[in-house]
């Protein structure tokens, strides 16, 4: 008598712009080497039962009937399959039930590229890990180019081959990273606002960002464009700021005029713009 069983269960453009070349068991809290056990349990005790008894059992567990077939990956856009396989404790051949599945999603963590992972049992004897991966935000430079994402994590130091086209922050000196970094990551953080204002905007595609750079005392300054337009923010009120430059920038491109450097950082009338146009006299 044959028994088939295929259920799943879910146990820089610019002056400086950079080119960084549950279904499962319930209430099992995540990570619990648990997750998945009791719906592969009973239908391999299903077949135990059809092959014959407590004695097919007992056999089963030692056979090869149990063992890990395959570790599927979904989500991967960055991260490569082979390079998450080589970090896992967890082998092809291993017994399903006792799977560290908590121990496998640690381990995967240690990928730079992977945020957080959740692995499932299936039957036939096979794991599906679903990866969620980083995505960068911002370049920043710490004595190098490093990767950073939206969370203010610098995950990576930046390669030709993660083919990323992103604006770089700078103004944070590594040491002061390293050893004062609850004093400046909230320049991080607005820094990241600001991309992330920018990029979703029109102006992106009319002077794309190149370059934030913060400072503690004389605020912020971007550089735009392909000509890489210094535009000085300073402090406070950035969005009204941002979206006054932008104006100036379309008036000053309808007349076929280039800046060079936009003052919005006049502490006395945070409301005025200064333009010093390109190549006009200093």
């Amino acid at each position: 008598m044959g028994v088939g069983v295929g259920v799943e269960w879910r146990v820089a453009r610019g002056r400086n712009r950079r080119r960084a070349g549950s279904d499962g068991d319930g209430d099992a809290p995540r990570g619990s080497p648990g997750r998945g056990v009791r719906a592969v349990l009973i239908i391999a005790l299903a077949v135990v039962a059809v092959a014959g008894g407590a004695a097919g059992g007992r056999s089963l567990v030692r056979s090869e009937a149990l063992r890990l077939r395959a570790i599927r990956f979904e989500g991967l856009t960055r991260a490569r399959a082979d390079e998450l396989l080589a970090l896992s404790p967890v082998r092809i051949g291993d017994n399903i039930l006792s799977a560290d599945l908590e121990g496998l999603e640690r381990a995967l963590t240690r990928h730079p590229w992977v945020r957080s992972a959740d692995a499932r049992r299936s039957w036939p004897p096979s794991l599906t890990v679903k990866v969620n991966e980083r995505a960068a935000a911002a370049l920043i430079e710490l004595d190098g180019l490093y990767l950073v994402d939206d969370q203010a994590n610098v995950f990576k130091r930046a390669a030709a081959g993660d083919g990323l086209d992103l604006p770089v922050v700078t103004g944070i000196g590594r040491a002061d990273f390293v050893q004062r970094r609850a004093e400046v990551e909230p320049l991080l953080w607005g820094a990241l606002a600001l991309a992330r204002a920018w990029r979703t905007s029109p102006r992106e595609a009319a002077a794309p960002l190149s370059e934030i750079h913060v400072d503690p005392g004389e605020g912020t300054t971007i550089y735009v464009g392909d000509e890489g337009t210094q535009v000085r923010l300073g402090q406070g009120d950035l969005p009204a700021k941002l979206a006054r430059s932008e104006q100036v920038l379309s008036a000053l491109r309808a007349e076929g005029k280039k800046a060079e450097v936009l003052h919005l950082d006049n502490r006395l009338h945070p409301s005025w713009v200064a333009v010093r146009l390109a190549g006009a006299g200093r």
